[in-house]
């Protein structure tokens, strides 16, 4: 599904991330762990497509993104949901609107009503549909963006901090409710520097530990 053979990226003279290797298989659950500067965002970015490798190769859905036009990037990203660390939102439209909105770009109407409605009542935003984003809490941010995320019905979930600026409590809501999204089948990787929110995982998911150091990716020990 998203296949790294020995990738560098670097910003400018220096090197950020060095010979990375990986395969992320279809269904499985990542954590994605390292201090602030390691690269863990630039990673996700190069997973989505929206940075090449300086060296080595990353095929997405069997396809090298080195090759890949502008057109067909934008194809492939219907297919990936990314949660970014600081969710930004379209100010003058709604919630429901917002969250709506992927599938409005593409093209593609809501023919169903009431698939938003589920969505939005499975992120616990029902009751905030009309409401605009600067009337939402950290929270319900952080719950619109994931929403947003999944609307397409992506393949594979990136969540970058999605929990780095919400309390314990929504920290735990947000991640019962990736658990929830990979035992339907879909692939999740999230990075955080939370290793509570890691261990806490330990008895909803089975997943896989990645720790970026020194510009090298690691895998952290066997499965949770």
């Amino acid at each position: 599904m998203i296949d790294l053979a020995q990738v560098s990226y670097g910003y400018g003279a220096g090197t950020l991330l060095n010979d990375m290797t990986l395969q992320v298989q279809p269904g499985s659950f990542h954590f994605l762990t390292g201090p602030s500067g390691a690269g863990k965002t630039t990673f996700l970015k190069l997973c989505y497509g929206e940075l090449v490798p300086s060296q080595g190769a990353i095929s997405l859905f069997d396809c090298d993104t080195r090759q890949m036009t502008r057109d067909e990037v934008a194809m492939m990203r219907r297919r990936v949901g990314v949660v970014h660390q600081d969710c930004q939102f379209l100010d003058h439209l709604s919630v429901a609107e917002n969250i709506a909105l992927p599938l409005t770009v593409s093209g593609r109407a809501i023919n169903d009503p009431q698939e938003l409605n589920e969505l939005l009542a499975w992120v616990g935003l029902t009751h905030q549909a009309d409401a605009r984003p600067p009337e939402l809490s950290g929270g319900e941010r952080q719950r619109a963006a994931l929403a947003r995320a999944v609307v397409m019905s992506p393949d594979v979930i990136l969540a970058d901090e999605p929990t780095g600026n919400v309390d314990w409590e929504m920290s735990l809501r947000l991640l019962t409710l990736l658990v929830e999204l990979n035992k339907l089948g879909k692939t999740v990787v999230i990075a955080t520097h939370d290793m509570n929110l890691i261990r806490q995982a330990k008895a909803q998911v089975q997943a896989r530990v990645l720790r970026l150091s020194g510009g090298q990716l690691h895998t952290a020990g066997a499965d949770l």
